[in-house]
């Protein structure tokens, strides 16, 4: 049981949420949930009433949800209520401070981007039939995808004009319809040409309109759900033992030019980040294998200490 000296303040809260801020019914009651909950581990720690609770007595319910096993994210949603509920007691006179002002919950942290290894990326690249329209067009988009850091989506909207084979680059319209010029490998080049002349020409129909580069077998620029479908089959028949997706070739471009020592910069201007911390999260995965690889080949590796 909540004592009513601490329960009435978190009805009152409630009813603000409920018609004041418009929030819907079950938000509202989680964040009734939420603060019973704290106001039940206070009156624990012998406080009487929401004034005697400090910044102290929240951070311990904290850490101990988070060593009862509480998920972060669950944990965070608990803090944000405590903070918004605090912040209503000191704009409304029933205390003068803010006590939830130094808490901290659990840290948010980014999973790192997975890739494929070199070895992996050459049986991709020969897995398209050799000789055939479509496995023309999957050589192309594979070695193009790889090649220059490209998201499915720009793939997909590449049109004919986007290719500039005598510079080496393609101009690519990315997120935020910001174009941005990127360079394109000998590989990728060749496989173009190849797609160009043998596999598109094969390709157009009576359904064919405008100049999207990639084409379907039905004549239409190509979907990013049939791309998708084209490379899990590829990846199958490559032997890869794990789900290959499209932002996974983009992950790799990333994390082998940063392997072979490409600028960071370069690579961000390469993906479209708009912020170098996007890119970052890549010398992370470089650090972390580097590790590994010291770990596993270092002749002192099993030295005792």
């Amino acid at each position: 049981m909540v004592p009513v000296a601490f329960q009435d303040p978190i009805y009152d809260f409630v009813a603000v949420l409920l018609t004041e801020r418009g929030l819907s019914q079950n938000t509202a009651d989680a964040y009734e949930c939420d603060l019973e909950q704290l106001a039940a581990f206070a009156a624990g720690r012998g406080r009487r009433e929401w004034r005697e609770v400090s910044g102290d007595d929240l951070s311990l319910w904290l850490e101990t949800l988070t060593a009862g096993g509480a998920k972060p994210h669950s944990v965070r949603r608990k803090l944000s209520a405590a903070r918004t509920f605090a912040k209503h007691l000191f704009t409304t006179g029933a205390r003068r401070d803010d006590f939830s002002a130094l808490a901290q919950g659990p840290r948010t942290t980014r999973p790192l981007p997975d890739s494929l290894t070199e070895r992996e990326v050459e049986a991709l690249m020969a897995a398209p039939v050799a000789g055939t329209a479509r496995g023309a067009r999957d050589r192309a988009m594979l070695e193009l995808m790889y090649g220059s850091g490209l998201r499915v989506s720009e793939l997909c909207a590449l049109p004919m004009s986007a290719v500039d084979a005598e510079g080496g680059f393609l101009r690519v319209l990315g997120k935020g319809a910001k174009e941005r010029v990127v360079p394109v490998g000998r590989a990728a080049l060749k496989a173009l040409r190849d797609y160009l002349a043998i596999g598109r020409p094969q390709l157009v129909t009576r359904h064919t309109t405008g100049g999207a580069l990639f084409l379907s077998e039905r004549g239409v620029a190509i979907s990013r759900k049939t791309f998708w479908t084209s490379l899990r089959e590829l990846s199958r028949r490559a032997g890869i033992g794990r789900d290959v997706n499209p932002h996974l070739l983009r992950h790799s471009f990333a994390t082998h030019l940063l392997a072979h020592g490409a600028d960071l910069r370069a690579i961000q201007e390469m993906l479209g980040h708009a912020d170098i911390a996007t890119t970052q999260i890549y010398t992370l995965l470089e650090r972390r294998r580097l590790l590994s690889e010291h770990a596993a080949r270092h002749p002192r590796k099993n030295m005792r200490v």
